[in-house]
Protein backbone atom coordinates (compact mmCIF):
# COMPACT_ATOMS: atom_id res chain seq x y z
CA UNK A 1 0.00 0.00 0.00
CA UNK A 2 1.07 3.37 -0.70
CA UNK A 3 2.37 5.67 2.26
CA UNK A 4 0.08 7.69 3.74
CA UNK A 5 0.39 10.97 6.00
CA UNK A 6 -1.62 12.09 8.23
CA UNK A 7 -1.64 16.53 8.47
CA UNK A 8 -3.28 17.15 11.87
CA UNK A 9 -3.31 19.18 15.06
CA UNK A 10 -4.34 17.80 18.39
CA UNK A 11 -6.76 20.70 19.17
CA UNK A 12 -8.66 19.62 15.53
CA UNK A 13 -10.70 17.77 14.02
CA UNK A 14 -8.04 15.76 13.46
CA UNK A 15 -9.07 13.88 16.15
CA UNK A 16 -11.47 11.90 14.79
CA UNK A 17 -9.44 11.10 11.79
CA UNK A 18 -6.58 9.45 14.45
CA UNK A 19 -9.27 7.72 15.57
CA UNK A 20 -10.06 6.25 12.08
CA UNK A 21 -6.41 5.63 11.22
CA UNK A 22 -5.67 3.46 14.35
CA UNK A 23 -9.36 1.56 14.25
CA UNK A 24 -8.23 0.42 10.57
CA UNK A 25 -4.51 -0.40 11.39
CA UNK A 26 -2.74 2.13 9.02
CA UNK A 27 0.55 3.46 8.87
CA UNK A 28 1.01 6.70 8.22
CA UNK A 29 3.28 9.94 8.94
CA UNK A 30 2.09 12.35 11.49
CA UNK A 31 2.84 15.92 10.32
CA UNK A 32 1.33 18.45 13.14
CA UNK A 33 0.55 21.77 11.48
CA UNK A 34 0.17 25.04 13.93
CA UNK A 35 -2.55 27.51 13.72
CA UNK A 36 -1.52 30.92 12.39
CA UNK A 37 1.73 29.58 11.38
CA UNK A 38 2.97 26.58 8.92
CA UNK A 39 -1.01 25.45 8.20
CA UNK A 40 -1.33 28.73 6.01
CA UNK A 41 2.18 28.06 4.19
CA UNK A 42 2.30 27.86 0.40
CA UNK A 43 3.53 24.01 0.58
CA UNK A 44 0.70 23.15 2.83
CA UNK A 45 -2.00 25.25 1.16
CA UNK A 46 -1.13 23.23 -2.60
CA UNK A 47 -2.25 20.31 -0.28
CA UNK A 48 -5.33 21.92 0.79
CA UNK A 49 -6.31 25.28 -0.39
CA UNK A 50 -8.50 25.71 3.10
CA UNK A 51 -5.74 26.19 4.99
CA UNK A 52 -6.84 23.80 7.46
CA UNK A 53 -6.48 19.86 9.30
CA UNK A 54 -7.36 17.30 8.80
CA UNK A 55 -5.96 16.24 5.38
CA UNK A 56 -4.62 12.53 4.21
CA UNK A 57 -1.88 12.54 1.60
CA UNK A 58 -2.33 8.18 0.09
CA UNK A 59 0.28 8.29 -2.57
CA UNK A 60 -1.00 10.32 -5.49
CA UNK A 61 -4.12 10.89 -3.64
CA UNK A 62 -5.18 13.83 -1.38
CA UNK A 63 -8.30 13.77 1.23
CA UNK A 64 -9.68 16.55 3.06
CA UNK A 65 -12.85 16.61 4.95
CA UNK A 66 -13.22 14.64 8.40
CA UNK A 67 -16.20 12.33 6.76
CA UNK A 68 -14.59 11.51 3.27
CA UNK A 69 -11.07 10.91 5.06
CA UNK A 70 -13.14 8.01 7.01
CA UNK A 71 -15.38 6.78 4.50
CA UNK A 72 -12.05 6.82 2.28
CA UNK A 73 -10.15 5.15 5.20
CA UNK A 74 -13.26 2.09 5.21
CA UNK A 75 -12.95 1.83 1.49
CA UNK A 76 -9.62 1.17 1.76
CA UNK A 77 -9.16 -1.85 4.98
CA UNK A 78 -12.57 -3.40 3.59
CA UNK A 79 -11.16 -6.08 5.88
CA UNK A 80 -11.61 -4.27 8.78
CA UNK A 81 -15.48 -4.09 8.43
CA UNK A 82 -15.78 -0.54 9.08
CA UNK A 83 -18.30 -0.14 5.84
CA UNK A 84 -21.26 -1.97 4.92
CA UNK A 85 -20.62 -3.51 1.44
CA UNK A 86 -21.54 -1.62 -1.39
CA UNK A 87 -24.37 -4.51 -2.48
CA UNK A 88 -25.34 -4.32 1.66
CA UNK A 89 -29.08 -3.51 2.36
CA UNK A 90 -27.24 -1.06 5.29
CA UNK A 91 -24.94 0.52 2.80
CA UNK A 92 -27.54 3.18 2.23
CA UNK A 93 -28.30 3.77 5.99
CA UNK A 94 -23.95 4.29 6.21
CA UNK A 95 -23.99 6.56 3.56
CA UNK A 96 -27.03 8.59 5.14
CA UNK A 97 -25.50 9.37 8.10
CA UNK A 98 -22.12 10.10 7.42
CA UNK A 99 -23.12 12.42 5.46
CA UNK A 100 -25.95 13.79 7.85
CA UNK A 101 -23.59 14.43 10.35
CA UNK A 102 -21.09 16.22 8.11
CA UNK A 103 -23.90 18.51 6.93
CA UNK A 104 -26.84 18.98 8.38
CA UNK A 105 -25.88 18.19 12.39
CA UNK A 106 -22.56 19.50 12.10
CA UNK A 107 -24.21 23.02 10.46
CA UNK A 108 -27.01 22.77 13.26
CA UNK A 109 -24.66 22.58 15.89
CA UNK A 110 -22.84 25.30 14.68
CA UNK A 111 -25.49 27.56 14.43
CA UNK A 112 -26.51 26.68 18.36
CA UNK A 113 -23.25 27.57 19.33
CA UNK A 114 -22.69 31.02 18.00
CA UNK A 115 -26.62 31.86 18.21
CA UNK A 116 -27.38 32.22 14.50
CA UNK A 117 -31.07 32.89 13.73
CA UNK A 118 -32.93 30.07 12.22
CA UNK A 119 -36.83 29.92 13.03
CA UNK A 120 -39.65 29.48 11.34
CA UNK A 121 -38.69 32.22 8.36
CA UNK A 122 -35.73 30.45 7.20
CA UNK A 123 -35.95 27.17 8.49
CA UNK A 124 -37.24 25.16 5.11
CA UNK A 125 -34.32 26.98 2.91
CA UNK A 126 -31.34 26.18 5.53
CA UNK A 127 -29.53 22.58 5.23
CA UNK A 128 -30.04 21.86 8.50
CA UNK A 129 -33.60 22.58 9.10
CA UNK A 130 -34.78 23.32 12.67
CA UNK A 131 -32.01 22.53 14.92
CA UNK A 132 -34.32 20.25 17.43
CA UNK A 133 -34.72 18.21 14.74
CA UNK A 134 -31.71 17.37 13.74
CA UNK A 135 -30.28 16.45 16.94
CA UNK A 136 -33.53 14.78 17.53
CA UNK A 137 -32.71 12.78 14.09
CA UNK A 138 -29.24 12.12 15.17
CA UNK A 139 -30.69 10.47 18.49
CA UNK A 140 -33.28 8.36 16.69
CA UNK A 141 -30.15 6.77 14.67
CA UNK A 142 -27.99 5.97 17.88
CA UNK A 143 -31.20 4.18 18.93
CA UNK A 144 -32.03 1.15 16.63
CA UNK A 145 -28.55 0.54 18.35
CA UNK A 146 -26.33 -0.85 19.34
CA UNK A 147 -24.77 0.78 16.43
CA UNK A 148 -26.43 2.78 13.42
CA UNK A 149 -25.94 0.00 10.81
CA UNK A 150 -27.41 -2.43 13.33
CA UNK A 151 -24.05 -5.00 14.55
CA UNK A 152 -21.90 -3.75 13.15
CA UNK A 153 -19.49 -0.59 14.22
CA UNK A 154 -19.32 1.66 11.53
CA UNK A 155 -17.12 4.72 10.47
CA UNK A 156 -20.58 6.44 10.61
CA UNK A 157 -20.28 5.55 14.30
CA UNK A 158 -16.91 7.12 14.85
CA UNK A 159 -18.05 9.93 13.42
CA UNK A 160 -21.31 10.28 15.52
CA UNK A 161 -19.64 9.62 18.64
CA UNK A 162 -17.02 12.02 17.89
CA UNK A 163 -19.48 14.97 17.35
CA UNK A 164 -21.67 14.17 20.10
CA UNK A 165 -19.00 13.56 22.38
CA UNK A 166 -17.53 17.03 21.20
CA UNK A 167 -20.41 19.17 21.26
CA UNK A 168 -21.80 17.98 24.83
CA UNK A 169 -18.74 18.53 26.34
CA UNK A 170 -18.55 22.41 25.08
CA UNK A 171 -22.47 22.06 26.58
CA UNK A 172 -24.01 22.69 22.65
CA UNK A 173 -26.39 20.17 23.41
CA UNK A 174 -27.63 18.46 26.24
CA UNK A 175 -26.25 15.29 27.84
CA UNK A 176 -29.37 12.88 26.71
CA UNK A 177 -28.86 9.76 28.25
CA UNK A 178 -29.25 8.29 24.92
CA UNK A 179 -26.32 10.57 23.17
CA UNK A 180 -23.96 9.68 26.55
CA UNK A 181 -24.11 5.94 27.13
CA UNK A 182 -23.82 5.61 23.30
CA UNK A 183 -20.22 8.20 23.18
CA UNK A 184 -19.16 6.35 26.36
CA UNK A 185 -19.23 3.00 24.85
CA UNK A 186 -17.15 3.96 21.83
CA UNK A 187 -14.79 6.04 23.74
CA UNK A 188 -13.54 2.62 25.27
CA UNK A 189 -12.13 1.01 21.84
CA UNK A 190 -8.85 0.14 21.85
CA UNK A 191 -7.87 2.37 19.18
CA UNK A 192 -10.39 5.27 20.45
CA UNK A 193 -8.48 5.14 23.71
CA UNK A 194 -5.13 5.28 21.62
CA UNK A 195 -5.87 7.63 19.47
CA UNK A 196 -6.19 10.12 21.85
CA UNK A 197 -3.30 9.08 23.87
CA UNK A 198 -1.38 9.90 20.57
CA UNK A 199 -2.84 13.29 20.49
CA UNK A 200 -2.20 14.24 24.02
CA UNK A 201 0.91 12.90 23.47
CA UNK A 202 1.85 15.60 21.04
CA UNK A 203 -0.05 18.31 23.36
CA UNK A 204 2.78 17.60 26.18
CA UNK A 205 5.63 18.46 23.92
CA UNK A 206 7.53 22.02 23.87
CA UNK A 207 6.13 24.39 21.37
CA UNK A 208 8.63 24.66 18.61
CA UNK A 209 11.09 27.73 19.20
Amino acid sequence: MAKMTFYTHPWSRGRIVRWMLEEVGADYDVVVKEFGGSIKAPDYLAINPMGKVPALVHGDVVITEVAAICAYLADQFPQKKLAPPIDSPERGTYLRWIFFIAGPLEMATTAKAFNWRIDAENAQAVGCGFITDAINAMELAIQKGPYICGDQFTAADLLAASYLGWEMQQKVIEERASFREYVNSLEKRPAAVRANQLDDAILKKPEPA
